[in-house]
């Protein structure tokens, strides 16, 4: 009995380790459908989310995307509402009047997030 629990704990102390290891964090890339227009200009952003992992216990939880300094978006996920895939796209539109600074971040609800990414659209 006492070697069927110490394999038990064993087995589990080695699934948690690998587990850990092939882990990762939510990274977020960005791409616009233009980089340099005119003012008045309509500028499509697309979000590229990469996480290995998507279950009820193991998810992107949040993606973030702020404009200028401002947020203007926040994605929410929970395990009643996971992303339908580990790697997805998001959309936003935007209207540029002046040079804008994207940037955009997801986080892991367990591992924490790779940090930012940035981008930006000059206006001519």
């Amino acid at each position: 009995m006492k070697s069927n629990s110490k394999t038990i704990i064993l087995a589990l102390l080695v699934f948690f380790i690998s587990s850990v290891a092939f882990a990762n964090k939510t990274s977020v890339t960005i791409s616009t459908s233009e980089q340099k227009v005119k003012k008045g200009t309509e500028v499509t952003i697309t979000l590229n989310v990469q996480h290995k992992g998507n279950s009820s216990m193991h998810h992107t939880d949040w993606v973030t995307l702020t404009v200028n300094g401002k947020e203007l978006k926040k994605w929410t996920y929970d395990k009643k509402n996971l992303p339908t895939v580990g790697n997805f796209t998001l959309t936003y539109k935007i209207v540029v009047d002046q040079t804008t600074k994207i940037q955009a971040q997801g986080n892991c609800n367990m591992h924490g997030s790779a940090g930012g990414a940035t981008a930006a659209i000059i206006v001519e």
